[in-house]
């Protein structure tokens, strides 16, 4: 399946590409389920509440990739299992055909923690919502619901501000290659970051005690799954981050949904700050705060990694951080889901490597020491 073409006709966007939509024009919803019963049921729960415009309904995948071509949506509702091309496997291509729309998962196979859910938000899922039989979705779950759906908001569609580098453009100065020490590495991702952060972690150096903390754009139910994995992945401990913690040696630490990870210096100690002021970014948990924070504490000794996501967070942190004297790399295009977030690092000239994750990894192990022990750079461990 392709993502869906730009030659259609598409109803109007905001008046300003890329800039905010007004608050108080509805959130416009694609409903994409194969039951007619379901679709019904949601369109009624949603227009119920006053602030949601349903635009279309599609029966599957293919369907909802055509009405994305005719009709603009904040948010797209997506089935699972739907027959033809199942809602996991469509993903990717609806995210790309979107328009910088969030894709939320609601279905009977998204309960929390559930192997279905994980892989939708690696996915780039904004959400996922375990769906009720037709006959019992009542009240209960149209108030769940669109309470998530106002978290999320009107959608900003994806300014064309990010593209391959043409034969004939220019090449962005990046800013050279940092040396000395590194007391505290933050990484950040979105959309595709799971997948990032696995090749990352694959090559990043077991032996290493840096401190590590982590903001990747998910809903807060599933933060401390995410911390789970990334446990697996690191092979330490991973936390989702409270406020008051201490930053130390070997502390891997999450953002959580509601808030940004900052830190704040305590006497001689560093802790955690959790913020939830808005960002330009308009992501909670942002990237941007997150490495601000790391550039007033670090300086040169802390380092940013911007992974596969959508959008534009990150930029204004990496940009502190370079300011600080630290280093920011970010992903390539090739291997990311979506080269937003690290293609305006990469194109502002922030990033000191774009490279793939796992070489970023082997970037940050040489600047750590530890060749000769073992370690065969971008392959990681031997």
């Amino acid at each position: 399946m392709s993502p869906a073409g730009g030659n259609a006709m598409l109803a109007p966007r905001p008046a300003a590409w890329g800039a905010s939509p007004m608050p108080a024009e509805p959130i416009r919803v694609l409903v994409v389920d194969d039951s007619v019963v379901a679709r019904a049921v949601l369109r009624r729960l949603l227009e119920r509440a006053g602030d949601f415009e349903v635009v279309a309904e599609a029966n599957s995948a293919d369907q909802a990739l055509a009405k994305l071509r005719q009709h603009w949506a904040d948010v797209v509702l997506l089935d699972i299992n739907m027959p033809g091309t199942d809602g996991l496997t469509a993903l990717p291509d609806l995210i790309a055909a979107a328009n910088g729309a969030r894709v939320v998962i609601v279905s009977g196979a998204c309960a929390d923690g559930a192997a279905a859910t994980i892989r939708a938000l690696a996915l780039g899922a904004a959400d996922a919502l375990l769906k009720p039989d037709a006959a019992r979705i009542g009240a209960s779950f149209g108030d769940l619901l669109t309470a998530r759906l106002r978290r999320l908001g009107r959608a900003t569609p994806l300014a064309p501000n990010v593209r391959p580098l043409l034969p004939n453009d220019r090449p962005p100065q990046r800013v050279p290659a940092r040396r000395g020490p590194v007391e505290c590495i933050a990484l950040g991702s979105s959309t595709g970051g799971i997948h990032a952060l696995a090749g990352f972690f694959a090559s990043f150096p077991k032996a290493s005690t840096t401190p590590l903390l982590l903001t990747q754009h998910l809903p807060p139910p599933f933060m401390p799954f995410f911390a789970a994995q990334i446990s697996d992945m690191v092979g330490r401990r991973a936390q989702v981050a409270q406020s008051g913690m201490r930053i130390a040696p070997g502390v891997v630490l999450v953002a959580p949904g509601e808030g940004h990870l900052t830190l704040v210096r305590s006497g001689s100690d560093v802790r955690v700050r959790i913020d939830s002021t808005p960002q330009p970014s308009g992501c909670q948990p942002s990237v941007d705060p997150m490495l601000a924070s790391v550039a007033q504490i670090y300086g040169a000794a802390g380092v940013g990694v911007v992974l596969s996501g959508m959008g534009r967070d990150g930029v204004i942190g990496a940009e502190a951080l370079v300011t600080a004297g630290g280093e920011v790399l970010a992903q390539d295009q090739a291997s990311s889901v979506v080269w937003g977030m690290p293609g305006v690092v990469a194109a502002a000239g922030l990033a000191s490597e774009v490279r793939p994750p796992a070489a970023l990894a082997g970037h940050l192990a040489r600047r750590m020491g530890f060749q000769g022990m073992g370690y065969q750079g971008d392959k990681g461990w031997i």
